[in-house]
C-alpha cells in the first residue's frame, strides 16, 4: 500500500503547473467577464502535449490512465483557473473514451489525432430538456436513410458548443417503446457540428462563463454511417465506459478548486490585520479553514483510489461516485469559507474567491446529482431496494 505520488505523477504535476503559471488571475477574470473561451490556455496545453494524456500513443497521445489525468486536472484547477480552466480541457479526457474503446482504426485516426493536436474541439450532446438524468428517455431521433441517418432533436447544457468543430451525439435509432429494454435503441455518433443544421444558443449562467453552455437545436442533420461509433443501438452502453472516469475527473477538479480556495483564504487570514492582530490568529477563522482542509484531503484520496481501481480494471462505481460527492461538497464548503474569511472583500472580484464560489456549485449538480449518487450507493453497496 503506497500513498505517495510516483515520480511520473510528480513530473506531471510540476510540468502542468508550469503551463498554468503563465495564466494569471487577471487572465481568468478577463475570460470570465468577457465570456471568452480561454483559447490561449487551450493552445498552451495542446502545445505541451497535455490534450492527449489518455489517448493512444500511436495517435500522438501519451497512453496514460485516469490516475495520470486526475493528477493533471488537479494541477490545473488548483493553479487558479478552477472550472474555467478544467472545462476547457475536460471533454478531451473522458468524452472520446468511447471512440478509443469502440471506434475503428480509421475513426480513431480521423477523429482523435486532431483533438490531440488541438486542431479541433468537440462538444458533448447527451442531456435533453425533457429527459434530464433519465438518459433512456431522450427523444432526439436518428432515422435511417441511404448512406446514413437524418437526425432531429434538442440537447441542453452542451458545453463548448460555441467553439466546437465536432459533436459527440447520442440519439435514438429505435423509439423507446419499441425496445425490449429502455437502455437499448440508442446510438452514438461523432460528426461535424454543421451550423446550417444545428443552432447553438448560449445559456446565460451563474459562473464558469469563460466556457459556454448551450441549448442545441438539431433540424434534419445528415450523419454518414461512417460517423456512427460501434453498433447501432449500443450507444448507451458505450457511454457507460466514460461515466466513472468523468465522475473521478470532476471530483479531482473539485478538490483542486477547494485547495485553491483554502490557500487564498489562509493567505488573506495571515495578512489581514484587524484590532492589531492578523485575523488568522483567531480560532473562529482558523478552525473552519482547518476543517475544510480535512474534508478536502479525504476527498482527494478517494478520487485517487477510484482512479487507481479504474486503471487496474477493477469495479469502481461506488468509489467514483463517492469521490465526486465528497469532492463537490469540499469545493463548495471551502470556497464559501474563503469568501467568509475575506469578509466584505470576498464579495469583490479582485480577490477571486467569489469566482471560485460561483463555480463550486457546478459539481454539486453535474454531471449527476448528489441524490442519484446516494441512491446508487444505497442500492449497489448497501443492498437496499431500488428507489426509482
Amino acid at each position: 500500500m503506497n500513498f505517495a505520488l510516483s515520480e511520473l505523477h510528480q513530473e506531471i504535476d510540476a510540468n502542468v503547473r508550469k503551463v498554468c503559471a503563465g495564466f494569471s488571475d487577471e487572465y481568468w477574470t478577463e475570460c470570465e467577464e468577457q465570456s471568452r473561451f480561454p483559447q490561449e490556455f487551450y493552445a498552451a496545453m495542446a502545445t505541451a502535449g497535455w490534450l492527449g494524456i489518455t489517448m493512444p500513443e500511436e495517435l500522438g497521445g501519451s497512453g496514460l490512465g485516469v490516475t495520470e489525468a486526475a493528477v493533471m486536472m488537479h494541477a490545473v484547477t488548483s493553479s487558479g483557473g478552477a472550472y474555467s480552466a478544467a472545462s476547457t480541457l475536460h471533454i478531451n479526457l473522458f468524452g472520446p473514451h468511447s471512440i478509443v474503446v469502440h471506434g475503428t482504426p480509421e475513426q480513431k485516426r480521423r477523429w482523435l489525432v486532431p483533438l490531440i493536436k488541438g486542431e479541433q474541439k468537440a462538444c458533448f450532446g447527451v442531456t435533453e430538456p425533457d429527459a434530464g438524468l433519465d438518459t433512456t428517455s431522450i427523444s432526439t431521433l436518428a432515422t435511417r436513410v441511404p448512406g446514413g441517418y437524418r437526425v432531429t432533436g434538442r440537447k441542453l447544457w452542451t458545453s463548448t458548443g460555441q467553439v466546437a468543430d465536432k459533436i459527440l451525439l447520442l440519439a435514438r435509432t429505435t423509439p423507446k417503446v419499441d425496445c425490449a429494454k429502455p437502455t437499448e435503441g440508442m446510438s452514438l455518433f461523432y460528426t461535424d457540428l454543421d451550423r446550417s443544421k444545428i443552432e447553438v444558443r448560449r445559456i446565460k449562467k451563474m459562473g464558469r462563463n469563460a466556457v459556454d453552455s448551450n441549448a442545441v437545436f438539431i433540424d434534419d442533420l445528415f450523419i454518414e454511417e461512417a460517423d456512427r461509433i460501434g453498433e447501432e443501438g449500443r450507444g448507451f452502453h458505450y457511454l457507460l465506459d466514460s461515466l466513472n472516469p468523468e465522475r473521478i475527473l470532476v471530483g479531482i477538479e473539485s478538490v483542486g478548486l477547494a485547495r485553491d480556495a483554502i490557500r487564498r483564504g489562509a493567505n488573506y487570514a495571515r495578512e489581514r490585520i484587524v484590532f492589531g492582530r492578523p485575523i488568522g490568529q483567531n480560532q473562529g477563522i482558523q478552525h473552519p479553514l482547518a476543517e475544510c482542509w480535512t474534508q478536502t484531503e479525504a476527498a482527494y484520496w478517494m478520487c485517487l483510489r477510484a482512479a487507481w481501481l479504474y486503471d487496474q480494471g477493477l469495479p469502481c462505481g461506488a468509489e467514483a461516485n463517492a469521490a465526486k460527492l465528497l469532492s463537490a461538497r469540499a469545493a463548495f464548503d471551502s470556497s464559501t469559507r474563503a469568501v467568509l474569511t475575506h469578509g466584505g472583500m470576498g464579495y469583490a472580484r479582485e480577490y477571486q474567491v467569489e469566482r471560485l464560489f460561483r463555480e463550486s456549485i457546478l459539481p454539486r449538480i453535474a454531471p449527476v446529482t448528489e441524490q442519484m449518487i446516494l441512491s446508487f450507493i444505497a442500492e449497489r453497496v448497501l443492498d437496499l431496494p431500488k428507489s426509482y
